[in-house]
């Protein structure tokens, strides 16, 4: 369980979320963070995904970044407010060479800052610890499935397919992986 003020540090992804709010917080309605995207965050094969029971808001606090939703990517710069309903696909990514900081925010909080936490713990394994260099191969790839398969009340891939994670994430239950 997350705590106020805790780094979730996943730099090799690109980017390091700081917890503002944590769902104990608030007594569940909302987990609020704050991002920073670095340059070049999610500008290759970007997780699209939806969240099936939550909404998720996004204020961009200083620079420019790209949010993709629905079908289609569309620029936001520093003071613009974007709100996500409740299974409308989406992501966001950095084209820029400065880190973007956003304020962000899933209503209800659910288990996502479970789920963040969790991907800090696939980033550390997958890495040595920060030792080696994330390669995003189909090891990662069933690691992160089977993260995943674990939070599908919080979010659900689009892209890539939603079958392929299912599949992935049983490959690594079969595997034996636990997260």
């Amino acid at each position: 369980m997350a705590t106020k003020n805790q780094v979730l540090d996943m730099t090799p992804l690109g980017m390091k979320f700081t917890v503002l709010q944590a769902s104990a917080d608030t007594g569940g309605k909302s987990l609020d963070l704050h991002w920073d995207l670095l340059p070049g965050c999610n500008m290759k094969d970007p997780l699209i995904h939806t969240h099936p029971h939550a909404i998720e808001t996004y204020e961009v606090l200083e620079g420019e970044m790209e949010f993709f939703i629905k079908d289609k990517w569309i620029a936001a710069k520093k003071g613009d407010q974007l709100t996500v309903p409740v299974g409308v696909a989406h992501a966001f990514r950095n084209p820029t060479n400065q880190i973007v900081e956003v304020f962000n925010t899933h209503q209800p909080a659910l288990k996502m800052e479970n789920y963040f936490e969790d991907v800090c713990k696939v980033v550390d394994t997958l890495t040595d610890n920060r030792k080696k260099q994330l390669k995003m191969n189909l090891n990662d790839m069933i690691y992160f499935s089977t993260l995943m398969n674990q939070y599908r009340e919080e979010i659900i891939a689009k892209s890539p397919p939603d079958l392929l994670v299912k599949f992935l994430g049983f490959i690594g239950k079969i595997k034996g992986i636990t997260i």
